[in-house]
């Protein structure tokens, strides 16, 4: 008798088609990343699409003082990030994250008490200062687990936390649309609670040790970086647009053009969808510092074109003013692709690796900066002043794109120890 003799079987993969597509990462230190910042994001964006409404309709404050105190505490909230995420790089990320994660947890909840001017300033300031202390906190989890893939995992968290946000943001409009108290105090705790939950995933990372500093180094290595403060002053102006499409084009949809106002909710869905979809392809080969120096001046022209176009649509047609905002959009978010990219692989390729915390607070330090003066700066230049503003704040994004290429290459000419 013939005994025939079948080949082995081919081993079966022990990865899902979720992990093979790229739609989630391997089991691991990664995966856990992702669902924290997921979970995170959730939480922040109930919160922030429902955090005037709160406190003005439910607390009970003045538009003009919630503005005033919100205000003050970005303002505050800034001097947070160089300092802990120094603290995070002696002492290791994971805990120094895990305790802000804590802390903002408890400021969120104790929002539920709140009745007078001065407590929601205190408790906002608090808020936002451990929310900065977190992001600097996060910046060594990131590069610490990030492999070798540091740059497609980076882009990855963006797209997680853009799908996250939106969701978070469809969920607080339908309490929002109910507009009691019992539906805002659900929110505010919701969020509060994403915070728990986000903890509670960070502990199954296994802790980071610090990376040891060398003995020349000093406290404050990134104060006396001069090329990464200057990096982070351009990317600061250049982060100002990032308040363009929800600031200053709602206001310009309503204001100047006929185009109907849900065309506002569109724009945002359209930019959030495109960014989550497209920011990991967007990003490949933006792994070195000529190529993020290039991006930037990309991002910069793209940025000029999107906002030539927003402004072309005073006085047009609705329809009309329908198609070529959303060919602006296309193009604005193009931009953000590219700069969201090249800032964040400057933000870890420049930085020390054992001062990863201190480089991302200072980082966030400008961007923060740049969120707290872009309404006005906005505000005055596109929507007061009208197309010649918008065509000199989009020439000022092409500024700063033409001048980075030559500053990153300072920057890197002039690294004091390994990155």
């Amino acid at each position: 008798m013939t005994t025939i003799t079948r080949p082995p079987a081919a081993p079966v993969p022990n990865r899902s088609w979720p992990v093979e597509r790229g739609l989630i990462p391997a089991r691991g230190p990664q995966r856990v990343i992702a669902l924290a910042t997921f979970v995170n994001m959730v939480g922040t964006g109930v919160f922030m699409t429902s955090a005037a409404l709160f406190f003005t309709r439910s607390v009970g404050l003045p538009l003009t003082k919630v503005a005033l105190g919100m205000g003050a505490a970005a303002l505050v909230g800034m001097l947070a990030g160089m300092p802990v995420g120094h603290l995070a790089d002696r002492r290791g990320p994971r805990e120094i994250y895990l305790i802000t994660l804590i802390v903002r947890a408890v400021s969120m909840a104790s929002l539920v008490f709140v009745h007078t001017f001065w407590l929601f300033v205190v408790v906002v300031c608090l808020t936002q200062l451990a929310n900065s202390a977190g992001g600097a906190a996060r910046g060594p989890l990131v590069r610490g687990f990030g492999g070798t893939n540091l740059t497609e995992f980076r882009s990855y968290l963006r797209s997680v936390a853009n799908l996250a946000g939106c969701c978070g943001a469809l969920a607080a409009g339908m309490a929002v649309q109910l507009d009691t108290r019992g539906a805002y105090l659900a929110l505010v705790l919701g969020n509060a609670l994403s915070f728990v939950a986000c903890a509670a995933v960070i502990t199954r990372l296994p802790a980071l040790p610090p990376v040891p500093a060398p003995a020349e180094a000093g406290r404050w290595v990134v104060l006396r970086d001069r090329p990464y403060l200057v990096v982070t002053a351009l990317d600061a102006v250049m982060s100002i647009q990032g308040q363009v499409l929800v600031f200053a084009l709602p206001l310009w949809i309503t204001l100047h053009t006929d185009a109907p106002r849900w065309f506002i909710g569109v724009a945002v869905a359209v930019n959030t969808a495109l960014v989550a979809a497209l920011q990991v392809r967007a990003s490949r080969g933006i792994d070195t510092g000529l190529a993020a120096g290039r991006a930037l001046r990309r991002s910069g022209l793209a940025f000029l074109v999107g906002m030539a176009l927003m402004a072309a649509t005073a006085g047009l047609p609705g329809w009309v003013a329908v198609a070529l905002l959303t060919v602006g959009i296309a193009a604005h978010t193009v931009g953000e692709l590219w700069h969201a990219a090249a800032s964040l692989e400057l933000q870890f390729r420049l930085a020390p690796a054992h001062a990863q915390g201190q480089y991302t607070g200072v980082s966030g330090f400008g961007t923060g900066l740049a969120n707290v003066v872009a309404p006005t700066v906005l505000g005055l230049l596109c929507v007061t002043w009208g197309a010649p503003g918008w065509l000199l704040m989009g020439a000022v994004f092409v500024v700063v794109g033409l001048l980075s290429p030559l500053v990153v290459r300072w920057a890197e000419r002039t690294r004091l120890y390994a990155v």
